[in-house]
């Protein structure tokens, strides 16, 4: 029997793993208890997707556990020792604003919850790749003084510098403003390299552009275009926070994710570190996907606009995929945003109007 633990299997990402990695032919142990709920309400709970699971996947088990407790942790790791493969840790507090109302609760959550998970995979599984999903925060709004130009609906870097093709790796996350979940997200990244670095265990960090896909629960506070399209499918009003709503983000399909995933399952580097992303692949400004939305839905979108832009957030980002798709040259991006954002659209509308 091989393994695989998910932390946060319900949310997005987790549960495009337990799809995937069920197929591929492992038992899939998820471990969720809902904080997506606690965090952003109802309409936000993962419940949905949890029940599907089940419902779907002969061996998925799911273990209602927060990451946070180590006792509870440490048994569910003893009992699958020498059988689990595999670690994909997802479960996180995801939000910038979220962060700065319960730091305490912020931080516990995506350092402490890591730290947990880490110290249960050393003990009982230390030749399984483990899999963390960080983010771009950990770069904090050091992008944002790149030369930037502005452009009729978007913000742009100016084509002739280095990270025109986008941003790599070796951009410093020092001396920036990051938000207080970004701290606590690269808190988390710094230890998954250093238990694949001092322990010798094989740990990759994906610093991650926005992530989406059909599966996403989107609220406001976090899910972009799960969010957006929700926005523009029922006529909830929606509000653009700052830089005229241009700004840039690259969007990554949870299935390419997840296939990137497959990929470091099948061979496992030490202490690994990616940008992850659309990349030049699939990208967008705020203004530009709203104009999908309206184009896929027909409708009017309702929104508002606030100058104020959220602490720490990044005017332009798209991620530079090459040096993943160095150590991993078959993976490709199969999803830009209009297929995407349709995607979300044909999967979403029928439940935003029943929880309407």
């Amino acid at each position: 029997m091989s393994i695989c633990v998910i932390t946060g299997s319900a949310g997005l990402i987790g549960s495009e793993s337990a799809l995937h990695f069920h197929e591929l032919g492992y038992d899939v142990w998820g471990v969720d208890n809902d904080m997506r709920s606690v965090f952003f309400g109802k309409e936000a709970s993962t419940a949905w997707r949890c029940a599907e699971l089940e419902s779907k996947l002969k061996r998925y088990k799911h273990h209602d556990i927060d990451i946070r407790d180590e006792g509870a942790m440490k048994s569910l790791f003893e009992r699958g020792a020498g059988d689990i493969k595999l670690v994909i840790h997802t479960a996180a507090q995801p939000s910038h604003d979220w962060a700065a109302k319960e730091p305490m609760t912020d931080f516990t959550v995506n350092a402490q919850g890591t730290l947990v998970a880490l110290e249960a995979t050393r003990r009982f599984a230390p030749n399984a790749p483990f899999i963390f999903t960080s983010t771009n925060k950990v770069y904090g709004d050091t992008p944002n003084r790149l030369p930037l130009v502005e452009l009729e609906k978007r913000w742009e870097i100016d084509e002739s510098h280095e990270y025109a093709p986008g941003i790599p790796e070796s951009m410093s996350i020092d001396a920036s403003t990051h938000s207080l979940f970004g701290v606590s997200k690269a808190a988390a990244d710094l230890l998954v390299q250093e238990y694949g670095r001092y322990f010798d265990m094989p740990t990759v960090c994906f610093r991650g552009g926005c992530l989406t896909g059909p599966s996403h629960s989107g609220t406001e506070l976090h899910g972009f275009l799960a969010y957006l399209m929700k926005c523009a499918s029922t006529g909830r009003p929606y509000t653009v926070f700052g830089y005229k709503g241009k700004q840039v983000r690259d969007n990554i399909h949870s299935a390419d994710l997840v296939a990137a995933f497959e990929c470091v399952a099948k061979n496992p580097l030490k202490a690994a570190v990616y940008n992850i992303g659309g990349g030049r692949e699939s990208h967008c400004s705020m203004l530009e996907a709203i104009e999908l939305c309206e184009q896929i839905t027909g409708k009017k979108f309702n929104s508002t606009y606030s100058d104020e832009s959220r602490v720490g957030d990044h005017i332009w980002w798209i991620s530079n995929l090459d040096a993943f798709k160095k150590d991993y040259p078959d993976w490709k991006i199969k999803y830009d945003v209009p297929a995407i954002l349709k995607e979300i659209y044909e999967n979403g509308e029928e439940r935003w109007k029943n929880a309407e």
